[in-house]
């Protein structure tokens, strides 16, 4: 047998046994199948053009120290409303020292300004007290100011300061807005009704909230 017989029989059995030899894949680029599948280089070019689209950080809104609700601007002017909100504007953050106490050397502060020199004890109301004090509106007959949310909202009925909430009148930066045992300030009407404030003893601290238009029993005007 010559060597070329050779050899195409070596070829035929190896054909016979383990099927045709598959030619060489060619340089052709197959589209993925789905919109999901994409080569490294797809991706990350994808991640590029994210990238480029994605909101740049000094477009998002500024965040306040609850790290929760921003800042509203103060009213203009310098009525007693406008001091109001500026001063509880700058007491945000002020924390109970240790938390849970009812106590810091700030909130004996915000005591000082309810006749009777009370000890450390729940202090919504005395932080109201001492912001309508410091900006020449203090609240009580005598000025005295009001541990408790009852009394300084009797006070308001009495005086013809109360406004409530099914009057439907809505309120204004600076008037205290009262809940159940619970008392801050108006720091501003969003556009959708919503009611942002300022409140001391709300998570142990001065916090910022933002609150249901309706959920409060009533407002009391303070200028």
């Amino acid at each position: 047998m010559s060597l070329d017989t050779t050899l195409a029989r070596i070829t035929q059995l190896n054909t016979m046994l383990v099927g045709p030899t598959a030619p060489p894949a060619t340089a052709t680029t197959t589209a993925p199948a789905t919109g999901t599948t994409t080569t490294s280089g797809d991706a990350f070019a994808q991640m590029l053009r994210t990238a480029s689209v994605a909101t740049p950080m000094s477009a998002t809104a500024p965040m306040s120290t609850t790290g929760a609700v921003a800042p509203a601007a103060a009213p203009s002017g310098n009525s007693a409303a406008a001091r109001m909100v500026a001063m509880a504007q700058g007491e945000v953050g002020q924390a109970e020292q240790p938390p849970g106490s009812n106590d810091s050397p700030r909130i004996a502060q915000y005591r000082s300004a309810t006749a009777g020199a009370p000890g450390p004890g729940p202090w919504c109301a005395y932080f109201v007290s001492w912001l309508a004090r410091n900006a020449g509106v203090p609240v009580g007959d005598q000025g005295q100011g009001f541990g408790s949310v009852d009394a300084l909202y009797a006070w308001a009925q009495k005086s013809g300061r109360a406004l409530p909430a099914s009057s439907g009148q809505d309120p204004r930066p600076g008037d205290l807005i009262v809940w159940d045992e619970h008392i801050g300030i108006v720091e501003s009407v969003r556009p959708d009704g919503s009611i942002q404030t300022i409140e001391g003893n709300s998570s142990d601290r001065v916090s910022r909230r933002v609150h249901p238009k309706g959920d409060a029993i009533g407002y009391v005007r303070m200028s």
